[in-house]
């Protein structure tokens, strides 16, 4: 067992100005996922969060609302915790910008950066709104970016080409608070010395020695080929922030106190342990907060977004390194979230409401574990299918996961597992294997080998058909093989563990076992082992519920025209000009596709029905560990001999239905031409080589 790890976690602090949207949730998801990993393997973790609470966007946001930034922050603050809650992200603490612990970090680097040189000061011309009579933030000025000429780009950098820029560079600047052109005036402001050739040296190294991904590191090589900048660290009031110290009127820029809210967050969690006595890690090392971040051994690892990375990899470890603290271990930078290939609008239906997710009873997990199946190492973004979703995790949780329990469980009389053998899986490499994606975050990677292995328990209980085994009065041999599959699914549980805590959690109680982590994940329950009754442990989505998460508006877009009637007539004329001989069929929704339940299907045997010349009788393979029964009128265009061992199309849902000559429990689907004595002929649909029976058609 590797030794044991001391890990500070963070994700970016959000702005306080308004809820979480879901690429809050995505970069969250993403960091717990990581945390519980490394929990598994019992290292040592403090997950803390808080929230950005200082700048002008909020001063004059609580304005608008007749309220103190403190209240309005406050009451931001106040609705985070039901998200979190609601998609099972748990940080350790979550705390707030605005308070004594960031005031006294904040102006203590500031002082230990002067101390070393590095701050400035000058007198720069700055924009000044002469309608709202206040210096304009460079969030509250617009205009055509220096560099690539993008037009409508904020005063400090630019998302088009991710310069970073003075507000006086911009082209044709205006303010966003009252249109007007913005005037310059004098102010004396205070500057990080960025471009000093030591910190310039520093970051070079810092940043390209494997601590940032590489497509990271070699835009941060650009940054330094096109010349660092000094950094304006000030603001004048009026201002929601946290006085410069020995500056009257004057404000830390909001982005330098942020990033430092990451350590006074945690110090808030170390404090509030020791003044409470909690008995949780941070109370359990018996270390201060200084103690603890000055420790060679504690590695700092942040998860951000694509869009604040200038930020965490220039400022934010110079600002650290030069105050004699240290500087981040990891910086990891994942894309954004998209909704069929488009950026989120609430307007188009493509926006996803995290907490209207929760609230139409969709459980938290789908979409952990979809998201987690998107995600991997690199800054790249993520795309929300709608229709991948059910289909993901309809496939993989249940018809996969889920299922191999279900199924195992009720041939394992008495719930006591049988001797097994399940080494040909090679269980333990395939954990440390697993690990080893969840470590460098290639969680897609590590979802598609446990779903792999799932595969191969679920060919492994297929073939042996422990049904046939008890008909045969094999039970024991039934019972071995269904013991093997139970040990299985405790490995895939506990691979599964940190994406989904609680259908782990309980699936661990069904299996009547400790919780598993990294280091019993391969060990066998063992023969004997007394495992619950089995309960439902996950419900499949519904189309309906991804229709009501979108809900359209109908402004969006017009309805389509009803179908027209096709045209009347006789003979080979009907239903000319009409694809296939027939009118396309009126509108369903994606719920009432959803109903129809069409699978691959293999025809073990095929017959001719006695007294019929349109039937074949068709013993179909759709890999239930049964055969079905299906009449089928296609007689007149196969011979049984054609279509025995082929894979065929079947519903699967269809009510059976009792005939002249049996019982038919599905349908199996064929095309042929809307006039069939005119275009007669009757083409069975077929699976391409690779599919398998029991496999959806979507």
């Amino acid at each position: 067992m590797p030794a044991q790890r001391k890990l500070f976690v963070t994700t970016a602090l959000p702005y306080a100005n308004g809820k979480f949207h879901i690429g809050h949730i995505m970069e969250y998801i993403q960091a717990d996922i990581w945390v519980r990993f490394q929990r598994m393997h019992g290292h040592m973790v403090h997950f803390v969060g808080a929230d950005d609470a200082h700048g002008a966007p909020i001063m004059i946001a609580a304005e608008k609302a007749g309220k103190t930034p403190q209240a309005f922050v406050a009451e931001i603050a106040a609705g985070r915790k039901e998200y979190l809650d609601g998609f099972h992200v748990r940080f350790d603490n979550w705390h707030s910008t605005d308070s004594p612990e960031n005031t006294e970090l904040a102006q203590g680097i500031y002082r230990s950066l002067k101390a070393a040189g590095l701050i400035a000061t000058r007198t720069i011309e700055q924009f000044y709104d002469p309608v709202k009579g206040m210096f304009l933030p460079d969030r509250y000025i617009k205009g055509e970016c220096p560099s690539c000429h993008a037009k409508d780009q904020y005063g400090d950098s630019c998302e088009v080409c991710s310069s970073v820029y003075a507000p006086t560079d911009l082209i044709e600047p205006y303010s966003t608070l009252s249109g007007a052109k913005p005037e310059l005036r004098s102010s004396e402001h205070f500057f990080f010395k960025l471009s000093d050739p030591q910190v310039v040296e520093f970051l070079k190294a810092w940043t390209q020695d494997g601590k940032l991904q590489p497509e990271v590191a070699k835009k941060a090589s650009e940054w330094f080929e096109a010349g660092m900048a000094d950094w304006d660290i000030s603001r004048d009031a009026p201002y929601f922030g946290i006085d410069i110290p020995e500056a009257p009127g004057k404000y830390f820029y909001v982005w330098l106190d942020a990033p430092i809210g990451y350590l006074a967050s945690l110090k808030n969690h170390f404090d509030k342990g020791q003044a409470k006595n909690h008995w949780h890690e941070a109370s359990r090392t018996g270390a201060s907060f200084d103690d603890f971040v000055a420790d060679p051994s504690v590695e700092q690892v942040h998860f951000i977004g694509k869009d604040i990375v200038y930020f965490h990899t220039l400022f934010w470890p110079a600002m650290l390194q030069f105050s004699g603290r240290k500087t981040p271990g990891q910086v990891n930078v994942h894309g954004f979230i998209t909704v069929s290939g488009e950026k989120m609008s609430k307007s188009r239906g493509t926006g996803i409401d995290p907490l209207k997710y929760l609230s139409l009873g969709m459980n938290p997990e789908w979409l952990r574990y979809y998201i987690a199946a998107k995600l991997n190492g690199k800054v790249e973004d993520v795309d929300f299918n709608p229709d991948d979703f059910i289909a993901r995790v309809n496939a993989d949780l249940v018809g996969k996961y889920v299922n191999i329990a279900s199924r195992a469980a009720k041939f394992i009389p008495g719930g006591k597992l049988a001797a097994s053998d399940f080494g040909r899986f090679n269980a333990a490499a395939r954990v440390e294997h697993v690990a080893q994606l969840y470590e460098t975050r290639e969680y897609g990677k590590a979802l598609r080998e446990i779903m792999a292995l799932a595969d191969e328990v679920n060919l492994r209980f297929d073939g042996a058909a422990p049904w046939k085994l008890v008909k045969e009065d094999r039970r024991a041999e039934a019972a071995e093989v269904c013991s093997e599959c139970i040990e299985l699914f405790k490995v895939l549980t506990a691979c599964l563990k940190p994406v989904l805590p609680e259908l782990a959690r309980q699936a661990e109680s069904f299996l009547r076992c400790g919780p598993l982590d990294w280091r019993n994940a391969a060990a066998p329950l063992g023969e004997g082992h007394q495992i619950g009754e089995y309960k439902h442990l996950m419900q499949r989505v519904e189309g309906k519920q991804i229709d009501a998460l979108f809900d359209v508006p109908a402004e969006a877009g017009a309805a389509a025209p009803p179908p027209q009637p096709s045209p009347k007539g006789g003979g080979s004329e009907q239903g000319a000009g009409e694809p296939g001989g027939e009118a396309i069929g009126g509108d369903i929704s994606i719920d009432e596709f959803g109903k129809v339940d069409m699978r691959i299907a293999r025809v073990v045997e095929c017959k001719a029905v006695e007294g019929s010349t349109k039937l074949l009788q068709l013993t179909l393979d759709v890999g239930e560990g049964r055969t079905r029964n299906v009449f089928s009128g296609i007689a007149s265009a196969y011979k049984p001999e054609d279509l025995t061992g082929q894979l065929v199309v079947v519903v699967a849902n269809l009510a059976p239905r009792k005939m002249k000559f049996g019982v038919s429990e599905g349908m199996v689907l064929s095309a042929s031409h809307g006039d069939t004595k005119a275009n007669p002929g009757i083409f069975v649909l077929k699976a391409w080589p690779g599919a398998q029976p029991g496999m959806r058609v979507r």
